[in-house]
This record gives C-alpha cells, structure tokens and sequence, in this order.
C-alpha cells in the first residue's frame, strides 16, 4: 500500500475477570449486553481487501448477548452498515461527476482495493437470508464451531490466505469503520514503527441524548489484567508527527478492540507462533481472547491517547456502554 500521509519524525517511533473492567459487571462481553459472537475478518491484497464475517444469532428469554436478544433489527443494521462502509471506503467503484462533461469519473482509485469479504457462521444460527445488502459483498464460510471460538475459526481462514493479501483484518460485526485513510494510517505507522508494533483503534459510540455525545468504550484495564501477557515498559511511547501535528503512542493497558488489522509480514509472523490458533481463552472471555490475546502475545500493541483517541477510531455499534455514564460509570469533568 503507498502511503501519502506527510512525513514523520522518528522520536522512538521507532484481568481477567469483568470487575477489573467496569465493577460489578461481568458477562463475556466486557459488559452484559454488548458484543454478541459474531465476527468480521478481512484482508486487504494486492490492491485486494478480503473480508470475512462470522454471524451469530440464537434468540434467548435472557438475550445476555446482543447474538442472543430476540428482535435481529439492530443486529442485522450493524452488519450491513459494517459491510457497505467497508465497499464504499476502500472499492474500487467510486466516482466524481464532473458537472461540465455530465459524466462519471472514477475517484480516489490509488487508495482503492479490490474487497473480498467472508461471513463466517455456525451451526446455521445466522440472519444472512434477512441481510439486505448486494449478494456479491460478501461469501459465505459455515463452521460448526462453539459460538463463542468463532473468532478462532476466522483466524484459520486467515491463515489459508497467506501470501496473497497486503493486510488481513479481523472485526466483530458490530464495528464499523468511517475512515478513508484507515489503511494509510496504519501503513504510515508500521514504516516508521517497525512490524513488531501493531496500531489498535479505539473503539466509541456516539448519542445525541446521552450525557456525552461520543464515548471512547476501552479505556484503560488494571494492569494486572494484561500483565501475564505483554510487558508495556518496553518501548512504552512512540512519537511521530502528521501533516505537522505530533502524535504520540502508548502501549495500551487494554489492547481490546474487537479488531485487528495485520499486514503481511505481520500476519506470516503470527501464524509462524507456536501459540497460533491454540484457542487460549486466558483473556477476560472467549470472546475477547479470540478477537486480542493473539496480537498481544504477538506485537507491542499502541493506541492513541484520549489527547488524540480519534487518530484511529472505530464505530461500535450502539448505546451500551455509553449509556453507562451517569449510572455505573460517573461523569469526570476535569
């Protein structure tokens, strides 16, 4: 992928239980509620994204899991807004109309890729007949894994499609990207960084009738939490600078996103791990360990602060955890 984004100076550049999170919530999905089991993986190639999505939806009287509540509307919305804006950022069939000629031209093609995108499901508990999106967005990959390993089941697809991508990404279902430039930043980073060190986005929700506008869900774990599997002293900050505004990275106490985005060589290192697809769940749940114990065995992981969270952000789809403010969670106003 080429890169355009300004130059950067070079400053180093280069627990497990709920309660440590939010007290006295616990459940799989840092909060009860939220994230269900399903998955969204993708890979972008030679001028190629390759997604892949693992879909889950088993209706329940206690509907814990979003995969488990009984109305599918919003799960089915998150999907489709996930996979369209994955297209509409990063494909190739994107125009400008040039009002004088009355014609379509194409636009912004250097940073379009040709997208591939694969839904992983299991055991048939999927809402895929009820998506309301074009049939060639996306393939369809069945498995019968246990609901909460499906993210497990994406890493092997990603692995099979080793060699023939530029970046190999992994999302749950629910997250929804916004940025354009996504890509171009995480490719800027890992030039300046190195590809032992991975960029995490922070994930947020957003309300217009909440105490917050916009809320950024994975501040920091007590660091006994991630401890027994990274060591955030070593290389502890990375500084760089962006169309002239420095940016600074930190090792993250919660490297969580329900995401990850790997280019290639970071990607062949992973699967070349002993500890590669060994199903560890030693990470707050299943869930959570699918979707993040891998990449923080594997790389020194960053995110942007909350001086500059927006730098590489990441729609979650609704209100769960924001609505938490004002209730469990208290309103800082410093």
């Amino acid at each position: 992928m080429s890169t355009i984004i300004g130059t950067a100076g070079n400053d180093n550049i280069l627990g497990t239980d709920l309660n440590d999170y939010i007290d006295g919530l616990g459940g799989n999905d840092f909060i009860d509620g939220q994230d269900g089991s399903d998955t969204l993986v993708g890979g972008l190639g030679n001028d190629t994204l390759l997604g892949e999505d693992g879909e889950v939806f088993k209706p329940d009287s206690k509907g814990k899991h979003a995969s488990l509540r009984k109305d599918p509307r919003p799960r089915l919305l998150a999907l489709s807004q996930s996979l369209t804006n994955l297209h509409q950022l990063f494909g190739k069939s994107q125009s400008i109309i040039h009002i004088g000629q009355r014609l379509a031209f194409p636009a912004n093609q250097p940073q379009a890729y040709d997208l591939d995108i694969v839904i992983c499901t299991t055991q048939d508990r999927h809402l895929l007949n009820q998506l309301c999106v074009p049939s060639n967005f996306y393939k369809h990959h069945p498995t019968q894994a246990e609901p909460m390993l499906l993210g497990f089941e994406c890493q092997a697809v990603l692995r099979e499609c080793l060699g023939d991508y530029d970046y190999y990404c992994f999302l749950e279902d629910d997250l929804i990207l916004h940025d354009p430039w996504f890509f171009i930043k995480l490719s800027w980073f890992t030039q300046q960084a190195g590809d032992l060190n991975l960029l995490q986005p922070n994930r947020y929700e957003v309300s217009t009738h909440s105490l917050t506008n916009k809320a950024y869900i994975d501040g920091d774990l007590n660091p006994r939490v991630t401890a027994p599997f990274q060591k955030v002293h070593e290389q502890p900050e990375l500084k760089g600078k962006i169309l002239g505004i420095p940016v600074t990275f930190r090792r993250t106490l919660n490297p969580h996103a329900g995401c990850y985005f790997l280019n290639a060589n970071q990607m062949a290192y992973w699967a070349s791990k002993p500890y590669f697809l060994d199903r560890d769940i030693s990470f707050v749940s299943p869930l959570e360990s699918a979707a993040t114990l891998g990449i923080m065995k594997t790389f020194r992981v960053y995110k942007t602060g909350s001086e500059q969270a927006s730098f590489l952000e990441i729609q979650h789809f609704g209100r769960g955890f924001l609505n938490l403010i004002g209730k469990q969670v208290a309103l800082s106003m410093n």
